[in-house]
């Protein structure tokens, strides 16, 4: 299983952070690629993308000023997987590449990966309180898991709080 490649770019819009790369991501080569997973629906319904865009397409997105990248490189299953090393090394890898590239807002798609990354207990959706790299958003947005159990409408709606916070820039 090989990990996905980042799509990264300086001053992105948005920095979407996933756990890390499923199976069927790996396999791919392509972010959010899972047919069970719903980033590209989500996305485009909050008003994120014009259109629907494929797992394949990822890197393109680049242009919209939108990256992508997890806290863990390692293909796995299930995100409980992940060893607790793994997270400590990845929050730290991660804490560089947002230093470094300085996207505007940073979008943790899990709340999950947020609590990783942070080491904080609570996180509300949406904008936290203070950004754990100063200079950027910190946005905690639902999984887009299949697996979740939020109804799909509750979750665009949280989405498209990020929509809103990006119209500016």
């Amino acid at each position: 299983m090989n990990p996905i490649s980042d799509h990264l770019k300086e001053n992105l819009k948005i920095l979407f952070v996933g756990f890390n790369p499923s199976i069927r991501s790996s396999d791919l080569g392509h972010h959010y690629a899972n047919p069970n997973n719903r980033f590209w629906k989500i996305i485009y319904e909050a008003g994120l993308t014009p259109r629907k865009y494929e797992a394949a397409e990822d890197y393109t997105l680049l242009e919209l000023g939108y990256g992508f990248t997890n806290i863990v490189q390692r293909p796995t299953k299930a995100a409980d997987e992940i060893k607790k090393e793994e997270y400590m090394e990845g929050r730290e890898i991660l804490k560089l590449k947002i230093a470094k590239f300085k996207p505007k807002i940073v979008c943790f798609v899990g709340k999950g990966v947020y609590q990783e990354y942070s080491g904080r207990k609570a996180a509300p959706w949406g904008v936290q309180e203070e950004a754990v790299v100063p200079g950027t958003i910190d946005f905690v947005a639902p999984s887009s898991s299949g697996l979740v159990r939020m109804r799909l409408e509750e979750i665009v709606e949280i989405y498209k709080i990020l929509s809103e916070l990006n119209i500016d820039g």
